[in-house]
């Protein structure tokens, strides 16, 4: 299997240092490039992830992660950072303070798709997210409804989960809806985001 190559993007040397010496102690990744937030480019052949530490605190301007299209796994220090870090486009939330094998299996796991939220940042999330408390467990969703709950977590549109499923875009909204009544959650993000609190997309 090919190692897993990361682009690693801090502001502070020291911690792009430090990050590149923890990959580097991982035998199946390799570090691509380090760079600052402002100087992030994609150069052919793209990197599978990226890793953003966002330092002790985060800038009042934050990348837009959306753009790159590449799963991005985000190492904060404070709860507080986790709404505003979850808005721009990343798809793990971890600690800064890790070690290099918890770091690799957060990379193996956004490259597959999933979301990995730290569980002590999953609760910051729940006030943006508009997630009611009182939410059906998680228990009760049948087994297709689990199956396309995965594929949102994915970021996958209607289409492309019912071209996945074979079945009608209409079936796969009905199931989308299902999904959002069930978890007590107003949208897809939310949805997504109190599955990951009970654990159903978690490292």
């Amino acid at each position: 299997m090919e190692p897993l190559r990361v682009l690693i993007v801090a502001d502070d040397p020291l911690a792009r240092a430090g990050l590149a010496l923890l990959v580097e102690n991982i035998p199946d990744c390799v570090v691509v490039d380090q760079v600052n937030s402002a100087e992030v480019t994609i150069t052919s052949p793209a990197p599978d992830a990226i890793i953003w530490d966002v330092g002790w605190e985060a800038a009042p301007i934050l990348p837009d992660w959306n753009e790159f299209d590449l799963p991005v796994v985000a190492l904060l220090s404070d709860a507080e950072d986790a709404p505003a870090v979850w808005s721009c486009g990343v798809q793990a939330l971890l600690p800064r303070e890790l070690g290099s094998r918890r770091l690799f299996a957060a990379v193996q796991a956004v490259v597959q798709a999933f979301i990995v939220v730290d569980p002590a940042f999953s609760a910051a999330l729940l006030p943006i997210a508009g997630v009611t408390e009182t939410a059906v467990p998680i228990t009760d969703l049948t087994p297709r409804e689990t199956e396309v709950l995965q594929f949102l977590a994915a970021g996958l549109t209607n289409k492309a989960i019912a071209q996945q499923l074979d079945i009608s875009d209409h079936t796969v909204k009905f199931h989308v809806n299902a999904i959002m009544s069930k978890l007590g959650a107003p949208s897809r993000t939310a949805a997504v985001v109190h599955a990951t609190r009970l654990g159903l997309i978690r490292l």
